[in-house]
């Protein structure tokens, strides 16, 4: 996907624009999580409204789990790599800012040079636990709020969309989730991220909490059930995540695979399960390379 006759800082600017415009049209806007390039390359073909980059899928890319051991540095690149092969908005999981209020201000600045659309930030302590798992621990409403307002002071784009997620779910009720969501609004969080919520009435609480835009992380085998994007929408969502989902999906794919060559001795039977030659080199957009080619170094005399 060639774009040399569009300068990034305008890419940039215009993906920021389109998800300010998309959250204000009060429709469910659906994210899949991108586990690499490509597969945000297909989701933008399909016709998705933004492109996810889920922390959890990049720590278990790199055989981690996902306890906040990710650098910014690696954290930024990957969604950097991904961001520059889609022309949709792309959300990006900044876990709890890799440090304190100065580093969460760097992260800002890193992620929009990067090329990303906004990002969220957790209150959990660190070393920090998956949304979905027990035993998670949350700092002090002050300490999360104090990580906000040093990224909202420290975005230069006012459109790049500031994302505050609570897991106080578990450790402090419902109550406690929707007290801290209040006051990550007032600091200036332009969307609130409400972690592990049980069913639709807990998001209609929050909607009735706050009047910023709300993000569902619909992830499987988690703490909530998989709602649809049509009851999100009535709960008030506007904007909803699949983070894990395509990384799950392949995975599972690529285990039956291994096992089935072990077992067989060739791969000649899941042949008819593959994405074909032909269909790889679309998403790849070959001919546009191949023209790009031509046209630039096939030169007569």
């Amino acid at each position: 996907m060639l774009h040399a006759r569009t300068p990034a800082h305008a890419r940039r600017a215009a993906f920021r624009d389109a998800l300010r415009d998309a959250l204000r049209t009060g429709r469910p806007l659906r994210f899949p999580g991108a586990f690499n390039p490509l597969s945000a390359v297909l989701i933008t073909e399909l016709g998705f409204d933004g492109v996810y980059i889920s922390g959890a899928v990049l720590s278990a890319d790199l055989a981690l789990p996902d306890i906040g051991l990710t650098t910014l540095t690696e954290v930024a690149g990957r969604a950097g790599q991904i961001a520059r092969v889609t022309d949709l908005p792309a959300l990006v999981d900044a876990d709890t800012g890799f440090g304190e209020p100065m580093n969460v201000a760097r992260t800002i600045q890193t992620l929009e040079d990067a090329g990303l659309a906004g990002c969220h930030l957790e209150d959990q302590v660190n070393p920090k636990r998956c949304g979905h798992l027990d035993g998670k621990s949350v700092v002090g409403t002050d300490e999360m709020v104090r990580r906000i307002v040093a990224a909202v002071a420290a975005r230069r784009d006012d459109n790049f969309v500031v994302c505050a997620r609570t897991d106080a779910r578990a450790p402090e009720g419902l109550e406690g989730a929707l007290e801290r969501a209040r006051a990550y609004a007032d600091a200036g969080a332009d969307m609130i991220f409400p972690e592990a919520l049980a069913d639709a009435s807990e998001f209609e609480a929050v909607r009735r909490a706050v009047d910023v835009p709300i993000l569902a992380n619909m992830t499987e085998f988690g703490k909530g059930e998989l709602l649809t994007a049509e009851t999100l929408a009535s709960a008030g969502v506007n904007l909803v995540i699949y983070p894990v989902t395509l990384l799950r999906l392949a995975m599972g794919a690529v285990e039956d695979g291994l096992r089935r060559i072990l077992a067989d001795g060739t791969q000649a039977g899941l042949v008819d399960r593959m994405q074909t030659r032909s269909r790889l080199y679309e998403l790849l957009d070959y001919p546009a390379y191949n023209a790009f080619d031509t046209t630039i170094f096939n030169f007569r005399t």
